[in-house]
């Protein structure tokens, strides 16, 4: 029952690579030759079986699609419609990530965590919101790095090439 909204959410990445990319002549081309999408069309499957608690096997695929792509996708995740990476190389999307719709993302930007919280024995502590949180209408041009669980990107904001960002804005 979940395949025709998957199916919705990637013709809509489609779109979001025609809509965003000028080099692009045809939804067949990207399709067939960006990297990006097919990071995002494994990661959108995987982090369906993810949220059905499927053991291991999201992660395999996400990890398969890293091998290939060079794009990191963590299948828990949250990714919103008409998603975009271009170039993609070196992009990492950490386990705790919300990203929201109309997003583009370019080639080594880093969505991670900023520490890993331990408790009184120096032990990790899970489940806990590590990555950020990037809102509508959002463009992270390359090797920015923004980093931190409580570090929100407002909606319609630009964020330069080279960023370090610890902190909402």
């Amino acid at each position: 029952e979940q395949l025709p909204e998957l199916r919705r959410k990637l013709a809509l990445d489609v779109h979001a690579a025609c809509d965003g990319d000028p080099a692009v002549d045809a939804p067949d081309e990207v399709i067939f030759c960006y990297p990006g999408l097919e990071a995002v069309t494994v990661y959108r499957l995987a982090h369906v079986l993810d949220e059905l608690g499927v053991p291991l096997i999201p992660r395999m695929m996400t990890e398969w699609a890293h091998a290939r792509t060079g794009i990191d996708i963590h299948p828990g995740a949250q990714i919103g419609e008409h998603f975009f990476i271009d170039h993609g190389t070196g992009v990492v999307i950490g386990q705790t990530c919300v990203i929201g719709r109309h997003v583009k993302l370019y080639q080594g930007v880093t969505l991670g965590a900023l520490s890993f919280p331990t408790d009184s024995d120096g032990n990790l502590i899970r489940g806990l919101k590590r990555h950020p949180t990037i809102e509508d209408y959002v463009v992270v041009y390359a090797n920015a790095t923004i980093l931190g669980g409580d570090t929100i990107v407002g909606h319609h904001s630009v964020i330069g090439s080279s960023v370090w960002l610890t902190r909402s804005l």
